[in-house]
């Protein structure tokens, strides 16, 4: 009854949707049918979890949310390997977990495990379906909810479907892309831009079994699925609720902007997307309400409130921060906030249902697509900043005291991104081959300074794993034939078990980073401050080293206060009235004209009563 009544309350709504992507054929019913089938395949505890997130629809925005993402064959070898590490994560106070890809994928050419040869299927090196199910029960019990990765635009070049697609099945050869010449593919390369120009420049690849080009916007190992082809959204909405079955709660949706094609236009963004994304948020409320959709859209954040609809119509639950690492770090670096500042204030313009997940580093590099209008307004070139950031983060720049390495160089633009460990990027690794002390504290102040950011804003923080205890680039990659080419793998490393014996050891890098994260996530799960229904807005502290965020809940005020400055400064609020109490230092912010802060200090500063 529960079903049939979700159903009927959006059946109207999905019939337009199914209309306006594939014209007036009867798909309603092919779509209940997988539908009803996979909710009579639910199981009780997770009906159960359904009820109790429908009560709660915001569960994912509570003050104590905070989340780590990993690989994990690196953290623990296996899904049966992550449930007897679950103490160390419940350590650290995490209650979301998510894993990067582990559905199954070639041993080979699998980006990470982006390129997939199944939907629905869980890759033997991590365990079985049967495995995933076991663990998202230990974490449900631990309240820790598991987050997949689902890859929406592509799949590998060995998936069933690309492999009978070589054999000539029309079928098959339906669900991509398939030109017999250049022509197409020649105006489609003229509008559309490469996502990899220097990896993977082209946006086609030549099929030989064919004698044919077949789409491949990211990888050529990686083709293009067609959602103009109503097979391929349904079997993929089929193999999302067979997931949510094993006790998935969150779902990564991987290169959102890219699934529509349409030629003459840059396949970016299109209504159809969004028709798309909006389906699957209601089939999901109607099946297995417990789901949350989170987007990976990669755009400026005036682009970013379509991802999640309208308060009536909502698409993804939740957004990525992108924007917000390459400011982060572009302020860490210029010692300068003006366009971090312009950036957040951009995410808190948005309406309120807008939600986000902020980090300092992910799984990928760092791009830096900063927002070139704010830069020539400020007198800055882009392009010239662009490579003072790149150098500085690879240690190629005067006294720089980062570490880490390009990635997809382009000699003819001077475009470049960068990868590494937050620890390596903050010094920690340059401190330590100079076995110096000094740079040392300088370094993990650095670290815990960017963290507490992501832990002080408008949404919840997302850990990398590793960072948690200052794990430095691994260099190793290069001796491997099939890692040596993606300089991402200096910071896809395998997790140093031994060096977490060392968080507990007083004087350490690891202990002053682990411990101090885990007090901040002890001070925002208490806080009333730290609330969703908290407002936050930045504040002028009159001096662009120095970056302010206020949060105000009811009669209660934090001053979220860092600097970004390697010397001592000194920050002006003009409206301070009473007293304030730093978490951290325990010392007063009395009524006055001028504050002094330390280098990379970062305060949280509560309103006394």
């Amino acid at each position: 009854m529960e079903y049939l009544n979700r159903f009927r309350k959006n059946q109207n709504e999905i019939q337009e949707i199914l209309i306006s992507l594939y014209g007036e054929q009867n798909l309603l019913g092919q779509l209940d049918k997988i539908m009803l089938a996979r909710y009579n395949q639910r199981s009780v505890s997770l009906k159960d979890l359904d009820k109790k997130r429908l009560e709660k629809p915001l569960w994912y925005m509570d003050k104590d949310m905070l989340g780590i993402t990993m690989y994990t064959d690196l953290f623990a070898g296996s899904l049966s390997g992550i449930i007897g590490k679950i103490p160390y994560l419940k350590e650290i106070g995490i209650t979301y977990l998510h894993l990067m890809p582990i559905l199954k994928m070639p041993i080979d050419q699998n980006d990470g495990g982006y390129a997939v040869d199944s939907f629905s299927e869980i890759d033997p090196r991590f365990g079985t379906n049967k495995d995933l199910e076991r663990l998202s029960n230990a974490l449900r019990k631990e309240n820790i909810s598991l987050c997949l990765d689902f890859v929406l635009n592509h799949t590998s070049s060995t998936h069933p479907w690309a492999l009978k697609a070589k054999e000539g099945d029309q079928e098959a050869m339906d669900r991509y892309f398939f030109y017999p010449n250049r022509d197409i593919p020649d105006q489609y390369d003229q509008l559309v831009p490469d996502v990899f120009p220097s990896t993977a420049p082209g946006n086609f690849t030549y099929v030989e079994e064919l004698d044919q080009w077949v789409l491949t916007s990211f990888y050529p190992f990686q083709w293009d699925l067609n959602y103009s082809n109503p097979n391929v959204l349904f079997d993929i909405i089929d193999s999302m609720l067979s997931l949510a079955n094993l006790g998935n709660e969150i779902f990564r949706l991987d290169a959102v902007p890219y699934i529509w094609k349409q030629l003459g236009t840059n396949c970016r963004n299109l209504k159809q997307v969004h028709l798309i994304v909006r389906l699957i948020r209601i089939v999901m409320e109607i099946v297995a309400p417990a789901i949350v959709l989170k987007g990976e859209v990669v755009m400026a954040p005036k682009e970013l409130a379509a991802y999640f609809g309208t308060e009536e119509k909502p698409e993804c639950h939740l957004l990525y921060n992108a924007a917000l690492m390459a400011n982060l770090w572009d302020s860490l670096a210029s010692q300068d906030t003006k366009l971090l500042i312009e950036q957040v204030n951009s995410i808190l313009s948005l309406p309120s249902h807008c939600h986000f997940v902020n980090y300092i580093r992910c799984h990928d590099d760092i791009g830096w697509a900063l927002d070139a209008e704010s830069q020539y307004n400020m007198g800055q070139d882009p392009i010239e900043h662009k490579k003072f950031l790149y150098n500085f983060y690879s240690g190629n720049f005067p006294f720089s005291y980062s570490r880490g390495e390009l990635y997809n160089f382009d000699p003819i633009t001077q475009d470049a991104r960068s990868c590494g460990t937050a620890a390596s990027f903050c010094g920690i690794e340059s401190a330590l081959e100079n076995n110096n002390m000094d740079d040392m504290n300088k370094a993990i102040e650095r670290d815990l300074l960017m963290h507490s950011l992501i832990y002080s804003l408008q949404g919840f923080a997302l850990l990398s794993s590793g960072d948690e205890i200052g794990q430095l680039n691994d260099y190793s990659y290069k001796k491997d034939p099939l890692k040596v080419k993606d300089q991402r793998n200096v910071h896809r490393s395998n997790f140093d078990w031994e060096k977490t014996k060392l968080k507990n050891k007083k004087g350490t890098y690891q202990n002053r980073i682990f411990s101090e994260l885990k007090k901040m996530g002890e001070i925002r799960s208490i806080d009333n401050c730290f609330n969703s229904e908290a407002f936050v807005s930045t504040w002028d502290s009159h001096n662009s080293k120095v970056f302010i965020i206020r949060r105000t809940y009811r009669d209660e005020e934090l001053l979220c206060i860092f600097s970004f400055s390697d010397f001592e400064e000194t920050f002006y609020t003009n409206n301070l009235v009473g007293d304030y109490v730093d978490f951290f230092s325990k010392e007063r912010l009395t009524p006055g004209w001028g504050y002094k802060i330390k280098p990379h200090q970062y305060i949280w500063a509560k309103k006394v009563k």
